[in-house]
């Protein structure tokens, strides 16, 4: 079965010579397999489109995809119209569990949830869709009851949406005035407890950060009475303790009610969910949601980029964890030695920085808590802030991706791109750059239409290509799916060894830390009150000192070497923390 997909915001007919018809084999035969609408755009039959691919190739805004699916793939679950994007298969949400759902973005996670809301009725690829035909045809499935009971109005969902960052928009006022208003469980205090908000509930909601914006949101789906609970992406500027903490509350919830949860954080979703449903297919064209698979399994599948029950692969090749350090100290060449530095802001916080030298071609992890001081201390080193005693001494070009990324001015990426670098548009540039931060695709959008995904990957490509010798990215994993996150990774260690650069990554992402790093640098203090900076470490010190302060231990999956969670107080933990081995276990 072949599909043709039309990106109808890409499609710009007034601006090109239709390339598509002017070109495709079959139009010049006689056959009408591309006509075009009132609007202008084209319009591909599927049934007389031979896939030749000419179109796609032609088509100077990339707006054309011709997909050919896995012959298994008959009917769609639901489609959005002719030439639009199509879903195959639906997570099953089950009363007592957690449901993950594992997948790249642009995959359908979101159309499903509308489906599972009742919000969007399957068309199973027809232009209308009824409830009916619906229930007719999951009729004695686990799906039947569920969407009896959306029928009949007994499903209310609550839903904690992906980008907080747009919160502020939606709502002016206090954050306990958001908070009330969803409080239809009457457990909104111990919410405020349980997420540490105490703090902020007084304040507005324009005043918070994107880790407050991220409780609070959770806080609010929490608190609402529903049957089928939405959790897209709990991850985002959250640090890992946090992150198990919230972990720890929707599995709670999940107890007497259905938890769907999209994740990309692999250490959170496997300790978090009871079952996962993996989401492949081609981002924006079409997605498949599989059945159910245990969440190790699914996991370690997924990271393989091979499904064993569909026999299908999803990506041609794997996604690997290194056990030990890439490279060895004495292969480094020291770049610049920063010397120890301290600051005081006013009666409040304080930062405590010991010395300490960075390598030319390597990337440094940067670990800690939310509110310790590590925004503060690369400010200092990067000279936007001056030390109240002490000087870091560092006298290099630094080049940095702050942890928000806002955008005001409405450019072209490729413009705004150009503007940064000169090496914009060569072959290094889009092999090394372009190419791996999957940017082609949207260099004709503007900024303020970018995704927070699609801006975090224009901020990457941004802070790497300025001339300068330290390149400091701060949390570079917000909002991007596992295959982005390990190509960010690639892209960074690539940079920095090939051109003989330093690169400082602040990250609470425990893989992209793992894959990331040759060392590590650890914040350790009480959390808005002071902060220490120590380091660099070895990869296993580093890891053991910051986790021991969490009191959290990870083991190796034996399959993938993928770090785990594991559960607090069990053998493995116990045993773990009596050998000091919070990390790396004996033997690695």
């Amino acid at each position: 079965m072949r599909i043709a997909i039309l990106n109808k915001d890409r499609c710009q007919p007034r601006r090109c010579s239709k390339e598509c018809e002017k070109y495709c084999p079959r139009v010049r035969t006689g056959d009408e397999t591309i006509v075009f609408e009132e609007d202008g755009k084209p319009v591909i039959s599927e049934e007389l489109c031979v896939g030749c691919g000419i179109c796609v190739n032609k088509c100077p805004f990339k707006a054309i995809m011709i997909i050919g699916l896995p012959e298994a793939l008959k009917e769609p679950t639901h489609r959005y119209g002719v030439n639009g994007f199509a879903l195959f298969g639906l997570p099953v949400p089950r009363v007592g569990k957690v449901t993950g759902i594992l997948g790249p973005n642009g995959i359908g996670k979101s159309t499903s949830v509308q489906i599972l809301s009742g919000t969007l009725i399957p068309n199973f690829g027809q232009k209308t869709g009824d409830w009916d035909t619906v229930l007719e045809h999951y009729a004695g499935t686990a799906l039947y009851d569920y969407f009896k009971d959306v029928v009949d109005g007994k499903v209310r969902v609550s839903q904690k949406p992906q980008y907080v960052d747009l919160i502020p928009k939606a709502f002016k006022g206090k954050t306990s005035e958001l908070l009330e208003k969803t409080d239809e469980r009457g457990v909104l205090d111990e919410l405020i407890d349980y997420l540490d908000l105490k703090s902020i509930v007084d304040r507005k909601i324009s005043e918070l950060s994107g880790g407050e914006l991220q409780r609070v949101a959770i806080a609010a789906c929490a608190a609402k009475d529903a049957q089928f609970y939405f959790f897209d992406e709990i991850s985002p500027y959250l640090d890992i303790y946090q992150r198990i903490n919230v972990a720890r509350l929707i599995q709670e919830i999940s107890k007497d009610r259905a938890v769907l949860v999209v994740e990309h954080d692999l250490a959170i979703l496997d300790m978090l969910t009871d079952v996962i449903h993996i989401a492949y297919g081609e981002p924006a064209g079409f997605g498949v949601v599989t059945l159910p698979k245990s969440v190790r399994v699914g996991i370690n599948q997924y990271l393989k980029g091979y499904l064993h029950e569909e026999n299908i692969r999803i990506r041609p090749e794997a996604i690997k964890f290194e056990v030990h350090p890439p490279r060895e100290d004495h292969q480094l060449r020291s770049m610049v030695t920063f010397n120890g530095f301290s600051k005081k802001f006013g009666d409040g916080f304080s930062l405590k920085a010991t010395g300490g030298s960075l390598r030319e071609g390597e990337v440094l992890g940067v670990v800690g808590p939310n509110g310790i001081g590590k925004s503060t201390f690369v400010k200092v080193l990067a000279g936007e802030i001056k030390p109240d005693e002490g000087d870091p001494g560092i006298d290099v070009k630094i080049s940095y991706k702050p942890q928000y990324i806002k955008a005001d001015i409405p450019v072209r990426v490729q413009d705004f791109l150009r503007g940064i670098s000169k090496h914009f548009g060569t072959s290094y540039y889009e092999v090394e750059i372009a190419n791996p931060l999957q940017l082609d695709k949207i260099y004709d959008n503007m900024l303020t239409e970018l995704s927070g995904g699609e801006l975090q990957r224009v901020a990457i490509a941004a802070c790497l290509t300025q001339e300068a010798d330290l390149y400091i990215l701060d949390e570079p994993s917000a909002h991007l799916d596992v295959e982005q996150r390990s190509m960010v990774t690639k892209v960074i260690n690539r940079f920095a060894e090939n051109n003989n650069k330093t690169a400082l990554v602040v990250d609470h992402d425990i893989y992209m830390i793992d894959m990331l790093s040759q060392r590590l640098v650890v914040f350790e203090g009480k959390p808005s009150v002071y902060g220490e900076a120590h380091g660099p470490f070895s990869m296993e010190d580093g890891m053991n000192r910051f986790l021991k302060n969490l009191g959290i231990t990870f083991r190796r999956d034996e399959e993938t070497r993928r770090p785990r969670v594991n559960n607090m107080g069990s053998r493995l933990d116990r045993e773990q923390k009596e050998s000091g081995n919070y990390y790396y276990s004996a033997g690695d």
